[in-house]
C-alpha cells in the first residue's frame, strides 16, 4: 500500500491542514458570505470624532432654537392678551386722571357738604368710596399690566437673540460637517421612501437637548452594553418591521460602537452581513436608512451610512465609501446607525 501511494500521508496531512486552516479563518458572523459588518482599519476616526461633535452641537442648537421658538410663539400669544386688556381700562383710566385733574382733592369734601340729611351724607360717603377703592384696583391693575407687557417684551426680545445665537451655532457646525464630509465626498440624493412610520420619541431635557447617556444597557445582539437610546431606536425600528440580523456593541474600532451608541442593521435575510446588496436585499437596505432619517429628531439620529453615502441632520446627504473598498466599508451590506 505504502509504496502504490508514497505521498498519500503526506496529501492527507495537508489537505487537513487546510481545511482546519480555512475554518478558522471563517469568522463566525460572516454567513452568508465572507463579511462581518465591520469597517475595521478603512474607517475614518477623524471623520468620526468630527461628526461626533459637529452634529451633537448642531442637533442642541437646533433643539434649543424649536424650543425657543414655541416659546417665543406662547409670550406673543401672552403679550397679546396684556394688551388687550390694557387697551380695555385705558379709557377708563384716562377718565380718572382727566376727572381728577379738573375737579381737584376738595371735590369729596364739596360732595359731602352739599348733602342735606344724615343719610344722604352716610349715603354720599359709601358712594365715594366705593368709586375710589374702584379707581384704586383699576389704577393698580394697569400698572401691573403695563409691568407685565415690559417684561414680556423684554423676554421676546430675549428669545429673538436667542435664535440668532443658535443659528450662528447651527451654521458654524454645518460647516465643520461639510468640510469633513467633503473628504468623503460631495452631496448626493440619498434614499427617500413614501409611507414610513413614525417612532416614539426619546426623552429629551427642558430646552429641548438630549440627555448624556451612559453604555449601561445589556446589547441584546452581543454581550457588550448600548445607551438606553440605542436600544430604543433598535426596539422602534424592529417594530416598523426592520427585522433581520443587527450587530451593535464592539470592545474596539472608531466610531460609536464601542460606546455603544452605533448598531449595523443588516440587509441580508439569514444571520450575518454577506456580499453588495441586491434586489429586494437593497430594497430593505434604503427603506430601513430612510426610515431612520425620517425619525432622526425622534430618536435622537447622529448619523446613517447606507450604500456609499452618509447622512447626517445638518448637511443631509453626502457620498461616502471606505478606503477598503469591501461590502463593510462602503456599507452596502448592512445599514449603520449611530445615536446621539
Amino acid at each position: 500500500m505504502s509504496s502504490r501511494h508514497p505521498y498519500r500521508s503526506v496529501f492527507v496531512a495537508l489537505l487537513a491542514a487546510l481545511v482546519l486552516g480555512g475554518l478558522a479563518a471563517t469568522p463566525a458572523a460572516a454567513e452568508p458570505g465572507g463579511d462581518t459588518g465591520d469597517e475595521g482599519s478603512s474607517a475614518n476616526p477623524t471623520l468620526g470624532s468630527v461628526l461626533d461633535d459637529s452634529t451633537r452641537a448642531w442637533t442642541d442648537a437646533k433643539a434649543k432654537f424649536d424650543a425657543s421658538v414655541k416659546h417665543q410663539a406662547e409670550l406673543t400669544t401672552q403679550l397679546q392678551a396684556t394688551e388687550a386688556q390694557l387697551a380695555s381700562i385705558q379709557e377708563q383710566v384716562e377718565a380718572i386722571a382727566v376727572a381728577a385733574y379738573r375737579t381737584g382733592p376738595l371735590t369729596t369734601i364739596a360732595a359731602l357738604m352739599d348733602s342735606d340729611s344724615p343719610d344722604s351724607f352716610a349715603e354720599r360717603a359709601g358712594s365715594i368710596n366705593q368709586i375710589a377703592h374702584h379707581n384704586d384696583h383699576l389704577l393698580h391693575d394697569f400698572k401691573l399690566l403695563k409691568e407685565q407687557q415690559a417684561a414680556q417684551k423684554k423676554a421676546l426680545d430675549d428669545e429673538v437673540a436667542a435664535q440668532q445665537q443658535q443659528v450662528a451655532t447651527m451654521e458654524q457646525k454645518k460647516k465643520d460637517a461639510e468640510k469633513a464630509l467633503a473628504l468623503a465626498g460631495g452631496p448626493s440624493k440619498g434614499f427617500v421612501s413614501a409611507n414610513l412610520p413614525t417612532a416614539d420619541a426619546v426623552p429629551r431635557n427642558a430646552n429641548g437637548s438630549l440627555p448624556t447617556e451612559k453604555c449601561n444597557v445589556d446589547d441584546p445582539t452581543t454581550t457588550g452594553c448600548i445607551t438606553p437610546r440605542m436600544l430604543h431606536a433598535m426596539q422602534e425600528a424592529q417594530k416598523s418591521n426592520f427585522k433581520r440580523f443587527v450587530s451593535c456593541f464592539r470592545p474596539s474600532g472608531p466610531y460609536e460602537h464601542p460606546k455603544g451608541r452605533a448598531c449595523d442593521f443588516s440587509v441580508q435575510t439569514k444571520t450575518g452581513f454577506g456580499g453588495v446588496a441586491a434586489g429586494d436585499d437593497f430594497v430593505y437596505g434604503s427603506n430601513l436608512a430612510a426610515y431612520f432619517v425620517k425619525n432622526a429628531t425622534q430618536l435622537g439620529v447622529m448619523y446613517v451610512i447606507w450604500f456609499k453615502q452618509i447622512w447626517t441632520p445638518a448637511v443631509g446627504w453626502h457620498h461616502y465609501s471606505g478606503v477598503a473598498g469591501d461590502p463593510s466599508s462602503d456599507h452596502t451590506n448592512h445599514v449603520h446607525l449611530s445615536i446621539l
